[in-house]
């Protein structure tokens, strides 16, 4: 069962976008199958077999999101995050302007998807997994 401590212990070491499937994998071989990341706050909640769930604290102050979502602009601001041309609060700004509520990442299938507040996939990437 893994803990709050361990999993801030992996972001802090390879939480940047450069190595996110490093980032992935590590979190894998820790125990996590999925975790979803909520724009509202940037808290996360990690899921490992049998129910076993850590939640992080709140990483920013509240954004709203927006009703109507956008999966061109969604992908707009993915790209630029990508690239680096914005900060991870620039990032999640964006995705919420979009109507994005939360993005999961599961670390078997090794995909990263996007989510609206009704639940709608509106992006779904693979995970490089070098």
């Amino acid at each position: 069962m893994f803990t709050l401590e361990q999993l801030n212990e992996i972001h802090d070491r390879l939480g940047a976008m450069e190595s996110f499937s490093q980032y992935v994998q590590a979190l894998q071989a820790l125990g996590v199958e999925k975790y979803d990341s909520y724009l509202t706050d940037g808290h996360s909640e990690f899921f490992g077999r049998d129910g076993h769930k850590v939640a992080s604290p709140s990483v920013h102050d509240t954004l709203s999101i927006c009703n109507k979502s956008d999966s061109e602009k969604v992908q707009a601001h993915l790209d630029l995050h990508n690239q680096g041309k914005t900060s991870y609060l620039e990032m999640s700004q964006g995705l919420a302007d979009s109507g994005i509520e939360k993005w999961t990442v599961d670390t078997h299938r090794m995909t990263f998807a996007c989510y609206d507040k009704q639940g709608r996939q509106l992006l779904i990437e693979n995970i490089d997994s070098n």
